[in-house]
C-alpha cells in the first residue's frame, strides 16, 4: 500500500504536464480572483455574483473557470443554452445555473435532468414550459426597452405566470443595454430601464410575492451598483477586458500566445501570403505563426495587427490564414519554436483584446469568445 501511495504522489509531483500545442490560452488564476475581489467589493449588501460563463467562459473555457469560481465560493452562475449548463454539471459544477436563453421544449429535459434553471422569455414560452407537466424553476427575463427577450414590464401577464403550477418562479430580471456608455442619452435610458424594473419589483411586493431580482451586468456593476438586485452577472468585466477606461483595477486574465513555425527571408518586391496582399518593399524577415482565423486570430488584423515576439512588436503582413499568419520580424532575433504573444504581456509590451478590438471595429466580447476550442487552456 505504502509502495503505490508513493508511486502515485511521485507521478502527481514528477510526471509531465500534457504539451499544450503549437498555439494555446493562458488563464491567470490571480487575476481572476483579483476580479472577483473587486467585482463582490462594488456590490450593496445582499448581491451575490452570478458570473456569465457563457460561450465557454468568453472563450477562456467555461469548466476551467467555473471550478475556479466554485473555489472563490460562487454558487451562481449563468449560461446562455442548456447544452452549456449541462456541460459544467457534468464537469462537476456546484450551485445554480441560470440559462439566460431560449430553450426550445424538445431540450427542456436537458435542463430538469441538469438541475439548471430556465429562463421564461414571454408569456407563450411560459405556457409552453408548463404544458411540459413537470416543475421547473425559472427566472422570468422583463424588458424594459432593450426589445430583445422578455414580458415587457407593464404586462399583467407576468402576474399570471405567478399563478402556473409546473413553474418554480424564483426571481425577476432586466438587462441594462446602455449602461456605462458616455453619453447622456445613453445614462437617460438606462435609468428609464431602472425605474420600470423598479416599478415592477415593488408591485410584486405589493401583491404580496416574494421573488428575488437582478439587474446588474458588468457595466452596471461598474457604473450603477446601486440598482442593487440580488444577483449580479458580471461577463466581460470578470475576464479583465471591459473597455479601456473601465479596466483600470480590473486584471485580464487571458494570453494568447502560438508558437514560429517557419521563419523565411523575403526579397524586396516578393508576395507575402494569399492574393498578394503584401509586397515586400525591402529584403525582410518573416515568421510564420502556428495559428490563424480558425483558432479564433481575426482576419480583420490582416496589415494592421502586431504580435509580441521577446518583447518587442512584430507587424501582421499578408492575410491571416485559416492555421498561420505571417509577421515582420525583421531587427529581431527569434526563431522556430519561440512564442509570439497575439493576447497578453511579453516584457514591457503588452497587447490587450480591448486593442485587438479597436483595430477590428468590434468588441473585445467577440474577440475572446470566438477563440477556437482546438486551443488547448492552461491555468496558472
Amino acid at each position: 500500500f505504502l509502495s503505490l501511495l508513493f508511486a502515485l504522489l511521485w507521478l502527481n509531483c514528477f510526471s509531465e504536464q500534457e504539451p499544450v500545442g503549437r498555439a494555446f490560452i493562458e488563464l491567470d488564476r490571480a487575476a481572476l480572483a483579483h476580479n472577483v475581489e473587486l467585482l463582490r467589493s462594488r456590490l450593496p449588501e445582499g448581491c451575490e455574483l452570478m458570473p456569465a460563463v457563457k460561450a465557454d467562459a468568453y472563450g477562456h473555457g467555461a469548466v476551467t473557470v467555473a471550478r475556479e469560481l466554485n473555489r472563490l465560493g460562487v454558487r451562481s452562475f449563468c449560461v446562455a443554452t442548456a447544452e452549456e449548463g449541462a456541460e459544467l454539471r457534468r464537469a462537476g459544477t456546484r450551485g445554480d445555473i441560470l440559462v439566460l436563453g431560449y430553450t426550445p421544449l424538445r431540450q427542456i429535459e436537458l435542463v430538469r435532468k441538469n438541475r439548471l434553471i430556465q429562463t421564461v422569455t414571454d408569456f407563450d414560452y411560459a405556457m409552453e414550459l408548463n404544458g411540459y407537466g413537470r416543475k421547473l424553476r425559472v427566472h422570468i427575463a422583463v424588458d424594459t426597452g432593450m426589445n430583445r427577450l422578455g414580458e415587457r414590464a407593464e404586462s399583467e401577464k407576468i402576474f399570471e405566470m405567478f399563478g402556473l403550477k409546473n413553474l418554480r418562479v424564483e426571481a425577476i430580471f432586466n438587462h441594462l443595454c446602455a449602461a456605462g456608455m458616455e453619453n447622456g442619452a445613453a445614462e437617460a435610458f438606462t435609468y428609464t430601464q431602472w425605474e420600470r424594473f423598479d416599478r415592477l419589483r415593488k408591485k410584486i411586493g405589493e401583491r404580496g410575492y416574494v421573488l428575488k431580482s437582478h439587474i446588474l451586468n458588468s457595466a452596471g456593476i461598474l457604473s450603477h451598483p446601486e440598482f442593487g438586485g440580488d444577483y449580479a452577472r458580471p461577463g466581460i468585466a470578470l475576464y479583465g477586458a471591459a473597455g479601456e477606461s473601465e479596466t483600470s483595477s480590473l486584471w485580464p486574465v487571458l494570453s494568447l500566445r502560438a508558437e514560429i513555425a517557419q521563419v523565411n527571408t523575403v526579397r524586396a518586391g516578393e508576395n507575402v501570403g494569399y492574393g498578394l496582399a503584401f509586397t515586400a518593399e525591402r529584403d525582410m524577415k518573416i515568421a510564420v505563426i502556428a495559428a490563424g482565423y480558425a483558432d479564433g486570430i481575426p482576419r480583420a488584423l490582416s496589415g494592421k495587427g502586431e504580435v509580441l515576439i521577446r518583447g518587442r512588436r512584430a507587424p501582421i503582413v499578408g492575410m491571416v490564414c485559416m492555421d498561420q499568419f505571417m509577421a515582420d520580424i525583421t531587427g529581431i532575433e527569434a526563431g522556430v519554436g519561440d512564442l509570439a504573444t497575439i493576447i497578453g504581456k511579453d516584457g514591457a509590451e503588452e497587447i490587450t483584446a480591448d486593442e485587438l478590438a479597436a483595430k477590428c471595429a468590434t468588441i473585445p466580447n467577440e474577440i475572446l469568445s470566438r477563440l477556437g476550442r482546438r486551443l488547448k487552456r492552461v491555468i496558472k
